[in-house]
């Protein structure tokens, strides 16, 4: 044990996440709405409904934020509000987020904005949405439109969210709209998305020179479960990866993204910023389990079971490891999304301390980290697994709104007014996670 506290840069950013579609409520003109209502898409049969009624009153929730010392939050918007039908924009959509930008940076809350965060609107998907090349000159003409809207209340913009996630879940495992399975269509909509960013990221800058872009890609550690195992993670890895990252560093698409290799101009050096979404390691065997080839290490702790089983496996270390790679990018970072679902709020305190840790670790060791964002603020709905998984460091009830700040949400808080980790915070908080903390690198 140490009494010497982690301290972090005075700028360091400290907050929350969220998407457009979780939170807000009644986004009932995209994708995501239609899908719900599909027999069996979503666990127990949930729907986002009323959500976390932030389209009618986000400013509690700012409120909230701003009493718990966050100074920066990331939050969406939602395409299918703000263009509803095709080439129609709302002025009133516009108004209402202009209203919550200007909320947020009353309370001394920097905005970090996401354009993409899986949901589409209900005429794009009818078009073929990401699987129409069509796609990147209508997303191109919506961020524009959006940048001009809002762009003097915004400093930091995230392109598109997680694109091989969005790729993966809704057009190669079917469990996200447009519930396709098939791995052409993987690789179809992840290169437009990289294509959809590459032209955001040259429009967004001729807008506004001062602004800062970035990609938001989740980046899990891809290990062998065991002997025989080395070369189909590698194969993974590179795939849900290493193409992405390689993309929009040199702008080359090579297979499986591209028939034969081709360079984007408008691709390569195409981010200012990375945003890294980390949540967990697995093991990749050469057996199917519950979720394919995929799997926790045995015996790991893991966190609360969702319809496919466990979220993940709880590995701080591989916190470090993310951003070491990402690192050698050359580009600032922020971690724009790391939590885990924990209900009953057991888990999350000294998940917190030993993945802050472990990004203090990977700063000494010449990370440019520059902020933090924990998924999530306030339970929110997630996705196909519902109101299942509960991320948030304030517990929601769906029905009444009311709203309840876990414990975790009280070291979280001060350890964004302190920006540092503390022993006191440790010893109270989590203090069987002192030696994980506190150990040198």
């Amino acid at each position: 044990m140490t009494d010497t506290a982690l301290p972090f840069p005075p700028s360091f950013l400290w907050g929350t996440a969220t998407a457009a579609h979780q939170v807000e409520g009644y986004n009932t003109q995209n994708d995501w709405w239609a899908f719900e209502q599909r027999p069996g898409a979503i666990y127990h049969g949930h729907r986002s409904g009323r959500a976390c009624d932030w389209w009618a009153n986000a400013e509690q929730d700012f409120d909230l934020m701003a009493a718990m010392g966050h100074n920066s939050h990331r939050l969406s918007v939602e395409w299918s509000r703000i263009e509803p039908q095709e080439g129609r924009f709302d002025p009133e959509a516009i108004a209402c987020y202009r209203a919550m930008l200007g909320g947020l940076r009353r309370r001394g809350i920097e905005p970090m904005v996401t354009l993409f965060h899986f949901s589409s609107p209900l005429w794009l998907a009818r078009q073929g949405g990401w699987q129409n090349p069509a796609v990147v000159p209508l997303f191109r003409r919506f961020v524009r439109h959006t940048v001009q809207e809002l762009g003097d209340l915004v400093r930091l913009w995230c392109t598109i969210n997680e694109p091989n996630v969005y790729a993966a879940l809704g057009h190669l495992f079917g469990e996200h709209p447009p519930g396709v399975k098939s791995v052409p269509a993987y690789f179809r909509a992840l290169r437009l998305q990289l294509l959809a960013h590459a032209a955001a990221y040259r429009v967004i800058h001729a807008l506004d020179g001062r602004a800062q872009v970035g990609l938001v890609k989740n980046v899990p550690i891809f290990e062998p479960a065991g002997r025989g195992a080395a070369i189909p993670a590698r194969i993974v890895d590179h795939l849900f990866n290493e193409v992405t990252l390689r993309a929009v560093q040199d702008g080359r698409l090579s297979w499986p993204l591209s028939a034969v290799p081709v360079t984007h101009g408008a691709l390569g050096d195409s981010i200012d910023f990375v945003g890294v979404n980390y949540y967990t390691r697995w093991l990749v065997g050469l057996r199917p389990g519950n979720r394919g080839l995929l799997h926790p290490r045995p015996g790991a702790e893991c966190s609360d079971c969702g319809r496919g089983g466990t979220y993940g496996e709880i590995y701080p270390a591989g916190m470090r490891r993310v951003l070491a790679r990402v690192a050698r990018l050359g580009k600032p970072i922020y971690v724009t999304e790391n939590g885990l679902p924990d209900a009953d709020d057991d888990q999350r305190p000294c998940f917190l301390l030993t993945h802050l840790a472990e990004m203090h670790r990977a700063m000494a060791q010449g990370a440019d980290v520059r902020g933090y964002y924990h998924w999530t603020f306030v339970d929110n709905f997630e996705w196909s697994e519902g109101w299942n998984l509960r991320f948030g460091l304030v517990a929601l009830d769906p029905e009444t709104q009311a709203r309840t700040p876990r414990r975790s949400a009280e070291l979280f808080s001060r350890i964004a007014r302190q920006n540092a980790i503390t022993p006191e915070m440790v010893q109270e908080f989590a203090p069987e996670a002192g030696e994980q903390v506190w150990r040198r690198a």
